[in-house]
């Protein structure tokens, strides 16, 4: 049984959810998203979304708390929003955004200049003493960890310094160098 795809989901106001056949759409005041499913029946009753499966299979109890998860995320993202924090760490590391332009000088030979998607909103800040922080902020939670996962790749947490880009509140596994 599974526990996560029996919990309703509410639906705060100004969120409207539309089931038509296999494609589930969510809008709200920050925006639109639409999700296919499959395997499983999406009831809206009273203000709560319910999902239920049709049999006890394992695909079926798999898909079910899948799709609760995903309707549920859409139901936060088009109401609250969602947002990641990236922090650069190491000397001379720099971002700076111009329009949906990520600049970023991460100790390269050339600058990084990145593309980002126009459903994300970016915020960059650096002040002296303090790491430069890149703040991702959209209603779909896919793309904004996927933005996020992009930007980190370019230079990961390295385990003896720390240098790289984290997740703000990332906690480092850190190797001891070598002993003298």
């Amino acid at each position: 049984m599974s526990r996560i795809g029996n919990n309703p989901i509410a639906i705060p106001e100004g969120v409207t959810i539309d089931v038509k056949e296999n494609v589930v759409t969510v809008k709200g005041k920050l925006g639109e998203l639409t999700q296919d499913f499959s395997g499983v029946a999406i009831k809206i009753e009273d203000g709560q979304a319910w999902v239920t499966r049709p049999s006890d299979s394992k695909e079926h109890k798999a898909k079910h708390g899948l799709y609760r998860s995903l309707v549920l995320n859409m139901v936060e993202g088009v109401s609250k929003g969602w947002t990641k924090e990236l922090e650069l760490v190491g000397v001379g590391y720099r971002a700076s955004h111009q329009g949906q332009k990520l600049d970023l000088a991460l100790g390269f030979s050339h600058n990084i200049v990145m593309d980002i998607a126009p459903e994300v909103k970016i915020e960059t800040t650096s002040e002296k003493g303090k790491n430069p922080i890149i703040k991702l902020t959209s209603f779909d939670k896919q793309l904004v960890g996927q933005v996020a996962a992009k930007i980190r790749s370019f230079r990961k947490p390295e385990p003896y310094k720390g240098k790289g880009i984290k997740f703000v509140g990332e906690l480092l596994r850190r190797k001891a160098g070598k002993s003298a």
